[in-house]
């Protein structure tokens, strides 16, 4: 279901030859497909359906729809987000060609990072023997760790909530780290991006593994930002404390 690395420092060698010569996985079938959706359920992931590439256009079929195959089908997708299995089947049977999100900041946050740098950030990490957790890349240039959710605190005025990330007009302008937290999603593996070239959201490390808390990834994920960008990661997305 996804590839598995060793967490001993002695393997490094070995983790930075796999990330850098790994090829993109092939386009997972329909039954591959649901099997690892059920997986991601399983694993405690709230689910719910997105829509889908047709083409270089989305399935929604909005006139100029700023994001192409990367947005829940409902406006009550955090009311909807399920990790039923049935209903996950349910949808599939519905809809074969769905992509599917998860709600963040109910189970699962996920810390969202350029591509190069969650590489290296994941290359530390696994070397160092953290136990990462599930992570995901995208070909349109990011890496998501899922991880624990900081939860929804007694105190309403202890944390902020993420922005959905739904601005692409935006990555320019916020090329660093995103953490993804309540009222925010993210597509989860396996998911289709609009184009012609098989561009995809796939796992690198399945929802088998165990959800790490975030702070443990958090220093290598913005030391990794900071050497790629060549300066402090702007427009970071973070669950501030007031």
């Amino acid at each position: 279901m996804s590839a598995t690395f060793g967490g001993r420092p002695g393997r490094q060698s070995r983790i930075s030859q796999w990330l850098r010569g790994r090829r993109p996985q092939e386009a997972a079938g329909a039954e591959d497909r649901e099997a690892l959706l059920l997986a991601a359920a399983a694993a405690g992931l709230p689910l719910a359906p997105a829509a889908h590439p047709v083409g270089y256009r989305c399935s929604c079929e909005r006139v100029g729809c700023p994001t192409p195959a990367r947005h829940p089908l409902s406006f009550a997708w955090q009311t909807q987000s399920t990790t039923d299995p049935a209903q996950v089947g349910r949808w599939l049977s519905a809809d074969p060609e769905a992509n599917f999100i998860t709600a963040t900041g109910m189970l699962n946050d996920v810390l969202d990072v350029p591509l190069d740098a969650g590489r290296a950030a994941l290359e530390r990490l696994l070397a160092e023997g953290i136990d990462v957790g599930p992570v995901a890349e995208s070909d349109d240039g990011r890496m998501l760790f899922f991880t624990q959710t900081r939860g929804t605190p007694e105190d309403e005025d202890e944390w902020w909530p993420c922005e959905l990330d739904s601005h692409p007009e935006t990555d320019e302008d916020h090329p660093g780290l995103r953490w993804h937290c309540r009222g925010s999603y993210v597509l989860v593996p396996p998911a289709r991006l609009p184009g012609d070239d098989g561009r995809a959201v796939r796992w690198v490390r399945g929802p088998e593994h165990a959800l790490p808390e975030p702070l443990l990834l958090l220093e290598a994920l913005t030391d990794a930002i900071e050497k790629h960008a060549g300066e402090e990661p702007a427009g970071a997305v973070w669950p501030l404390q007031r």
